[in-house]
């Protein structure tokens, strides 16, 4: 038992190098710029709000990769509060889709602009 614990400790992990943090910074970019893209050109309501929780998605998966990179927890902290700002986001997203959906029967974006106070 003593040896298991004793080897376990033994494996401190090493940074990451540029080379291994690089892959994880293009997927990051490329998902972000598909949200991006995605958000900026459709007009359902709803794929511009999967949209933005794809942009979220890509910001975490920087900030883990950055955090390991640099031996740090912070990064796994910050995607914590992005998880939260996310399931808010979500939350409220949906309401406002069915408030919408109920008075003018269409997630058209632009149905949003008839709607005042």
């Amino acid at each position: 038992m003593i040896e298991s614990l004793t080897l376990a400790q033994l494996a401190y992990p090493e940074p990451m190098s540029a080379s291994v943090l690089a892959p994880y910074l293009f997927v990051s970019t490329a998902m972000f710029a598909i949200g991006l893209v995605g958000f900026l050109t459709r007009k359902n309501m709803i794929i511009m709000f999967l949209c933005t929780e794809l942009m979220f998605q890509a910001a975490g998966l920087a900030l883990i990769a950055f955090g390991r990179h640099h031996l740090g927890a912070d990064g796994q902290t910050f995607v914590i509060f992005v998880l939260c700002v996310a399931a808010a986001e979500a939350a409220m997203a949906l309401a406002l889709v069915v408030l919408l959906f109920r008075h003018r029967e269409s997630l058209s974006a632009s149905a949003w602009k008839e709607l005042n106070g």
